[in-house]
């Protein structure tokens, strides 16, 4: 009894939690179709001029251009230094492991606010802002979850494969990208999603280090906040979610493979 009662409790508690994260969403998409401009909590009909109105939008689509622009190209580049660090730190001694750890684990910790006023107080001293310290501030603070979802999949490498590349002629370089790279990849592709979506949604960050006139979506949206946010921003944000659903089914479903091809070939082994 008691445990029935509790297998009851923890569904009612993951579908409220569920319900808490999901509903928000599909009203977000049900108002992207409403045909009520006035009061999106009347429903005045189904239609698809929001999405019509949005490809016709030079400011809404330039900002979605900046904004994946900008998640894109700090993402790469903060997967490609947050693969360097992890690799690095594989021969390292366990003291110079832990200070690197705690060291990327500060920005973590650190306030997005904090973080976006002290890069200005930098990026302004030696520089105008421009995009590229909107890139700098985001390669800076996304680096760390990188790291974070790499480094796990890096301390699961068997050394022997390595060594055993390098005994059989293989140069350092050719060995790293044919042994290391294919074992920790589900930890970059993980690191890499989840610094774009980071980098996506980020706003503090973003609003203290961008120029003057240059806006991304969550700058455009707290700017268009204040006057009434556009129909087509609930379109534009029901097409972003999609795709990133879309992006993560098809990286989900290609682990899955990767993990079945392994466990297939182990037992052939």
């Amino acid at each position: 009894m008691v445990k029935s009662v509790k297998k009851t409790a923890e569904k009612a508690y993951l579908v409220l939690i569920l319900l808490l994260l999901y509903v928000p969403i599909a009203l977000l998409i049900i108002s992207s179709f409403n045909a009520s401009e006035r009061n999106k909590a009347v429903w005045g009909g189904f239609t698809l001029k929001a999405y019509g109105e949005l490809i016709q939008d030079e400011v809404v689509m330039g900002a979605l251009y900046n904004t994946l622009l900008l998640a894109g190209g700090a993402s790469l580049i903060a997967t490609l230094l947050g693969t360097l660090v992890c690799i690095g730190m594989i021969n390292m001694k366990k003291h110079f492991k832990s200070v690197i750890m705690a060291v990327t684990q500060i920005p973590l910790l650190n306030s997005d606010i904090v973080t976006g006023i002290a890069l200005m107080l930098l990026f302004t001293r030696f520089a105008d802002l421009s995009f590229a310290t909107m890139l700098i501030a985001h390669v800076t603070f996304i680096i760390p979850y990188v790291v974070l979802s790499i480094y796990p999949k890096v301390l699961q490498i068997n050394p022997s494969t390595y060594e055993a590349a390098l005994d059989l002629g293989a140069s350092h370089l050719y060995a790293m990208w044919k042994v290391v790279i294919p074992d920790i990849m589900p930890g970059i592709l993980s690191g890499f999603l989840l610094a774009f979506t980071m980098s996506l949604d980020d706003f503090s960050v973003t609003y203290f280090t961008k120029a003057p006139g240059l806006n991304t979506m969550s700058t455009m949206i707290n700017a268009e906040y204040r006057k009434g946010i556009q129909t087509e921003i609930y379109a534009l944000s029901t097409i972003v979610f999609i795709i990133v659903l879309l992006v993560l089914f098809i990286i989900n479903r290609r682990s899955e493979k990767l993990y079945k091809l392994k466990q297939e070939s182990g037992v052939a082994l």
